[in-house]
């Protein structure tokens, strides 16, 4: 007797980009994410400022470019992989994501 084999379907999973924005919702969880960052990449200033954006997104680029007093593009284009915002620019976003930096002694590797 001849053996019939069915071809099997394979079944592919879909998938979507992951986006931290859609899953920072509250001004605490916003925090956490950039203290995180700063933890645990203290000397990745791009990194900061691409969790700055991240955040930005979250809360809305529009709203955070008018309380930072910068125009939606410049605030797109500090924040990006390729910007390099001044001091003062992050200093003006942090305030209008409503967060603070702290700062605390080092510790000592010695």
């Amino acid at each position: 007797m001849p053996r019939t084999t069915a071809a099997k379907k394979v079944s592919k999973t879909k998938t979507t980009p992951y986006d931290v924005a859609e899953h920072l919702r509250t001004p605490e969880e916003m925090a956490a994410y950039l203290d995180a960052w700063l933890e645990e990449a203290p000397d990745d200033p791009a990194g900061i400022a691409r969790a700055l954006g991240d955040i930005a997104r979250a809360k809305g680029m529009s709203i955070v470019a008018k309380e930072a007093g910068l125009s939606r593009e410049s605030l797109y284009r500090a924040l990006s992989a390729q910007g390099n915002p001044s001091f003062a620019t992050v200093l003006k976003v942090a305030r209008a994501l409503g967060v603070r930096f702290h700062a605390q002694p080092a510790e000592s590797g010695a």
